[in-house]
């Protein structure tokens, strides 16, 4: 006997009429007609059983051995296995002989039985998803749940922090990233707490207009290619603000007692080191050095 609630054994006649024929005025009924000596019969159940499973109770499985329930077999004339019959009103409406694949399986299935929902997408994953497209706001909800469920949640807290700090919630989030326990997420936060102190540094400075004005005036005015290399990683303007930092290290290193070095380092670990960018902009700063 299966432990899922969507497949069972059938024994005997009136078993049968029980579990399939009367289930079946409620949800479509597979009934598996297998024999223990019959290889192909142990191939299918497998399959059988993971199709029902996805199905979440639209879809029943019956399984018959046909050893043993001899008057069921004669009953519905089985001549060869495996053989599988899908019951649906109190009747047979469809089936097949034989070993089949699982696509074939699911397209006999379509006419009769509701599409199984899709599986619901891993909280983290959505969030972290959302996220990514700047919907903030959804992210933050999501991740409102999972750390309801945990709330030590090391990585949902990381990304509850950058949520709360691209609304400007910026002690709100450090208070959260001082919560974080471990070295699990050591990268992941050190790019968020990066993130906030590019957030805290934008705040103090003159805005991006008066900087580019600045530029255009002295476009060797190292003070404004830094400040407006901080305004734009504020503003998640990666690569503009690695392009300017790089420059400004190959052009003054010694800047602000080593800045634009420290910063380039600091917006590596914000995007990680599989971002493309990182793995474009170490590769030039380590040909700026060496």
């Amino acid at each position: 006997m299966s432990d899922s609630p969507y497949i069972f054994d059938v024994s005997g006649a009136a078993n049968f009429e029980q579990l399939v024929v009367e289930n079946s005025f409620h949800k479509p009924v597979l009934v598996d007609f297998w024999a223990d000596w019959c290889a192909p019969c142990k191939a299918l159940m497998p399959m059988l059983a993971k199709i029902t499973e996805e199905y979440a109770g639209e879809l029943l499985l019956a399984k018959v051995n046909c050893d043993i329930e001899q008057d069921i077999v004669m009953r519905f004339g089985i001549r060869s296995l495996p053989t599988v019959v899908l019951f649906k009103d109190g009747q047979p409406v469809d089936g097949f002989a034989g070993a089949q694949p699982e696509a074939a399986i699911r397209e006999m299935l379509k006419p009769h039985v509701a599409e199984p929902a899709p599986a619901a997408a891993d909280p983290m994953e959505a969030a972290q998803a959302l996220f990514a497209e700047g919907r903030f706001a959804d992210s933050e909800a999501l991740l409102k749940q999972v750390l309801t469920e945990n709330n030590e949640n090391a990585a949902a807290l990381i990304l509850y922090a950058r949520c709360l700090a691209e609304r400007g919630e910026l002690a709100e989030a450090e208070t959260v990233l001082n919560a974080v326990k471990g070295d699990e997420h050591k990268q992941a936060l050190a790019g968020a707490k990066a993130q906030l102190t590019f957030l805290h540094q934008a705040a103090d400075l003159p805005d991006v207009a008066t900087l580019k004005s600045r530029l255009a005036q002295d476009a060797g005015d190292d003070e404004a290619v830094y400040q407006l290399a901080v305004q734009q990683l504020a503003r998640q303007q990666y690569e503009a603000a690695l392009d300017g930092l790089l420059k400004l290290f190959v052009r003054n290193r010694s800047y602000g007692e080593g800045l634009p070095h420290k910063t380039l380092l600091q917006v590596f670990d914000l995007l990680g080191g599989d971002h493309p960018l990182v793995t474009a902009y170490r590769r030039k700063l380590y040909q700026a050095i060496y």
